[in-house]
């Protein structure tokens, strides 16, 4: 089992990206309900516009899935591939599914999500982002589930 701090950076990774991206999270959570499917540490509720056409939502997942596994990364200070570590299986199949929506070769599309891997590195390792990612994750430590307007009250405050 993974500690608590570790799955709140995590999570509060997908959920910052999703909502920089402009979606709507509706829930983000270290205790989740595991009645419904496969057990799981954490979980983040998005709801995007429907507007998004196929491809331009394709990339706004691809983002989000990494986001969780890059601030975990950071947040451990261990430099793993995303697509290589046990835990961030279901993170990187998601991320690989709508990629190759983008890149239908495989190796392009491998590429692609280890540039976008980076590109987020850099984004959340900046300061401001990783002062509001950590805001959202001891929120989340204190909480457990933050929901929709406390999620958005704390990034508004960071960023």
């Amino acid at each position: 089992m993974t500690e608590p701090e570790v799955v709140a950076y995590h999570e509060a990774g997908h959920a910052m990206v999703a909502w920089q991206l402009g979606g709507r999270v509706r829930l983000v959570t270290i205790d989740p309900d595991n009645d419904d499917g496969p057990a799981r540490e954490g979980g983040t509720e998005i709801r995007w516009r429907r507007s998004e056409g196929e491809r331009e939502l394709a990339r706004k997942l691809v983002r989000v899935s990494l986001a969780g596994p890059v601030a975990e990364m950071l947040y451990t200070g261990d430099p793993y591939h995303p697509g290589m570590v046990a835990e961030w299986a279901a993170d990187w199949h998601a991320a690989w599914e709508s990629a190759q929506l983008l890149w239908p070769d495989e190796r392009q599309c491998l590429a692609s999500l280890e540039q976008i891997s980076l590109e987020l590195y850099r984004h959340l390792n900046q300061e401001s982002q990783w002062a509001a990612l950590a805001a959202l994750a001891d929120n989340l430590l204190a909480h457990d589930t933050l929901e929709r307007d406390e999620i958005e009250e704390i990034l508004r405050d960071w960023l």
